[in-house]
């Protein structure tokens, strides 16, 4: 095969950065604005990847369409596996972001060891192009953990939190400039160009205002239309790129005096500064984190609570599906309001686990009304600590939610 991965040029890096912008941005808008889910959402994208991988993988040469889709859908991807950890499994980022660390170095070791060499301009064999695409997408959800991180440590604001991963890219770009190591100066941007990305698509999406302390704060363009004139752009770009063949290996080695050879003291002198610079970016986070600020406030996959009249939202469900869910509810409520938090708690969970296997069944049925009832009904086990890493609440919080729940039953 040809080589599989475009030439690093300026519009690479430009097409990347839309791309991480709008697996920030797409993947909000279908989980919350379209209430999918986070979970939901997961799977979609994940059968969307896969399609749109085996297609790339399938080509000879590198051809910008594919290519560049597929890009996209693995930043969406990578995005919604952090979130889902985070937001869903209660993984504190600092865990996500060691856990994806040493699984990216596992991936490069594999790599390395296999194929002796890591460099993009090698992606001739489908080992080598599996090994690059699983890079990639481990890259995206490294980038997504430490981005999310770096904000919740600092409690810097979108816009602001744009200049450090811009100001690192900058550093590696002199770096590799004065000789440091070409396929680790990549690599290390490749990761930074997901917090720049997706710093810039919370920047443009959120509100001016703050609804909440901590809340990020932006442009007010909302994720659709961010979304939207990301895709636009990104599709502008890869137009340019199939008429000019500007980023193809082969053109542009044909048209580029060949690089310099690498100069040894000079690697190791740029790996020393890579080193200092990480140095100085962990004292910066740690002297942000130190001072008063209020961290943004945490995510949550429950945006499809949509408020209905009692009743309304099973309307369209099977009766004995209902009649079992409010026996259960019946049930925990009663044990709590009787002192048996054993009872209750079982009761409880007995009904999440109900609830769950009767997704498949009840959710095509009526999706905005499950969602409305899966928003609740996760508040509830939140009071019981079922699937959250909070204590059990009081028993009065546990009832009123259990008697919100039953009256959105019916």
């Amino acid at each position: 095969m040809l080589n599989k991965v475009p030439e690093v040029t300026i519009w690479f890096w430009v097409i990347k950065i839309l791309c991480t912008t709008v697996g920030e941005s797409f993947a909000d808008w279908i989980d919350m604005k379209l209430g999918v889910g986070l979970v939901n959402t997961a799977w979609i994208f994940t059968a969307v990847f896969v399609v749109v991988l085996a297609i790339q993988l399938r080509l000879k040469r590198y051809v910008p369409f594919p290519y560049w889709l597929t890009v996209v859908v693995v930043s969406v991807t990578g995005t919604l596996y952090t979130d889902i950890l985070t937001d869903r499994l209660n993984v504190p980022l600092w865990i996500s972001s060691a856990v994806f660390s040493v699984l990216l170095a596992v991936v490069f070791g594999v790599w390395w060891l296999r194929e002796r060499t890591l460099s993009i301009h090698s992606v001739t064999t489908l080992p080598r192009e599996s090994f690059y695409w699983l890079a990639v997408l481990v890259t995206f959800a490294l980038g997504t953990a430490t981005g999310d991180w770096t904000l919740e440590l600092t409690g810097w604001s979108p816009g602001a939190s744009v200049l450090l991963p811009l100001g690192l890219i900058t550093a590696i770009t002199l770096l590799w400039r004065f000789g440091a190591n070409p396929v680790l100066s990549f690599w290390l941007a490749y990761i930074l160009t997901r917090p720049l990305g997706a710093n810039i698509g919370d920047w443009l999406a959120s509100p001016k205002t703050a609804q909440n302390p901590g809340d990020p704060t932006g442009l007010d363009l909302g994720t659709f239309t961010t979304s939207l004139i990301f895709l636009g752009l990104i599709l502008a770009t890869v137009l340019h790129l199939t008429v000019t063949r500007s980023d193809v290996t082969e053109t542009h080695e044909a048209t580029h005096t060949p690089p310099v050879p690498s100069n040894p003291r000079k690697e190791h002198t740029a790996l020393a500064c890579f080193v200092l610079l990480a140095v100085a970016t962990a004292g910066l986070l740690f002297w942000a984190h130190s001072r008063p600020h209020v961290g943004p406030a945490p995510e949550e996959d429950n945006t499809s609570a949509v408020q209905m009249a009692p009743g309304q939202a099973v309307k369209k469900f099977p009766p004995s599906k209902v009649t079992a869910l409010k026996t259960l509810a019946t049930t925990s409520l009663h044990d709590t309001h009787a002192g048996n938090p054993t009872g209750a708690h079982a009761a409880a969970q007995s009904l999440r686990d109900l609830w769950d296997a009767d997704q498949d069944s009840l959710q095509p049925l009526d999706q905005t009304g499950w969602t409305s009832i899966d928003a609740q009904m996760d508040k509830v086990l939140e009071t019981f600590g079922i699937d959250h890493s909070n204590p059990p609440m009081s028993p009065t919080q546990q009832e009123k939610e259990l008697t919100t729940l039953l009256t959105d039953l019916g």
